[in-house]
């Protein structure tokens, strides 16, 4: 790929020496050589460019005299491969710095994102931890998707949300999210009560940086709980899609018992906290709660049919650790979806361990 920027340079100088001298008149390959400095300014280096510039010239001049052209033209064709070689070293030195500045912003992008969103613990309680974060684009470090695992007086306690939008809006949510989560996680006495101070804090925050419509800037979230024994998981879903119970080579879908609304809407005070109870399931030894966003479940092949990891065979078999478990999943959509996302996917898989860790 590198060779092609040369290619095309040479071709159009080459093509502009060759009207020159054969095409009948008037045409001639002026525009040709006009074009090369250009081509080169875009895509070369500025040294490289520059010698395209200075050999462009030369051959204009060249062409022109070979042809026996008076000087009046002859100069006229040489100003103007001139300027435009002089121009085309401008848009070499805005595209140098432009490109400067987008790695800059990228990597305050991300410096911001690993602030915002760190890795999760390895481990916490009973449970191994692996989470994983795939942009749909290279270029766009900075998403709506988070999660976050703690360990907490009722257990474990883990989230995985998307906040609808992207930019630093998406990221100030998020961090909104996730302090809220960190600080009521210690103190709600239920996932169901966790959930609503969420939804409170959130459309605290909302409110508190200008009008924002009621559809948008809430935030869909699974939040779970894991006993400190390990055996009980609770579930409860804020208009996200559903986690999965994976276990022997079986994937189970966890669908909620009754939809809820979504975090952020400032809708908290009108469910009563013990109305919706949350889902309670047994989490047996070495089995793995998979939570996803809807960067999984909407993932499409070519024919637009969306990806399902119950169905995958790929997906059906023993998984020794989380890790493992969250590298499958990545692969496999990026399998299904031949490397093409249209959304930001994150994955958090949490293992019960066959035997609990030991004691520091």
């Amino acid at each position: 790929m590198a060779k092609v920027p040369w290619m095309i340079t040479a071709l159009a100088l080459v093509a502009g020496v060759l009207l020159d001298l054969f095409a009948p008149q008037p045409y001639e390959g002026l525009p040709l050589l006009a074009a090369a400095p250009l081509v080169a300014g875009a895509t070369l280096s500025f040294r490289s460019a520059l010698a395209i510039v200075c050999v462009t010239c030369v051959v204009s001049v060249g062409v022109d005299v070979e042809r026996g052209r008076p000087a009046t033209p002859l100069f006229v064709d040489l100003a103007v491969v001139g300027l435009i070689g002089v121009l085309a070293l401008a848009v070499n030195r805005l595209i140098v710095r432009q490109g400067r500045d987008l790695a800059l912003a990228r990597d305050v992008a991300e410096a911001v994102q690993r602030a915002v969103l760190p890795d999760p613990p390895g481990s916490a309680g009973p449970l191994a931890v692996a989470a994983g974060y795939t942009a749909a684009q290279a270029e766009a470090r900075i998403g709506g998707d988070f999660f976050a695992v703690q360990e907490t007086p009722f257990g474990v306690r883990m989230i995985i949300g998307d906040v609808r939008g992207k930019g630093i809006a998406a990221v100030a949510a998020v961090a909104v999210a996730i302090g809220a989560f960190r600080h009521e996680a210690e103190y709600a006495s239920t996932l169901v009560t966790l959930g609503q101070r969420m939804d409170e804090a959130m459309a605290r925050a909302a409110a508190g940086s200008g009008p924002v419509a009621s559809t948008e800037g809430f935030t869909t979230a699974v939040l779970a709980e894991v006993s400190a024994d390990g055996e009980v998981l609770s579930l409860v879903n804020r208009g996200h899609p559903p986690p999965y119970l994976v276990l022997d080579g079986q994937i189970e879908r966890l669908d909620p018992t009754a939809p809820q609304l979504p975090l952020g809407l400032g809708l908290g005070d009108l469910t009563p906290a013990d109305s919706v109870p949350a889902d309670v399931v047994r989490l047996p030894p070495g089995a793995s709660l998979l939570l996803v966003t809807d960067g999984v479940t909407e993932a499409r092949d070519k024919r637009g049919t969306f990806y399902d990891p119950i169905a995958s065979e790929r997906m059906r078999r023993r998984f020794s650790d989380p890790d493992a478990l969250v590298d499958a999943l990545t692969k496999d959509v990026g399998r299904w979806t031949e490397g093409e996302r249209a959304d930001d996917m994150a994955i958090l898989a949490v293992t019960r361990r066959h035997r609990p860790p030991r004691a520091a």
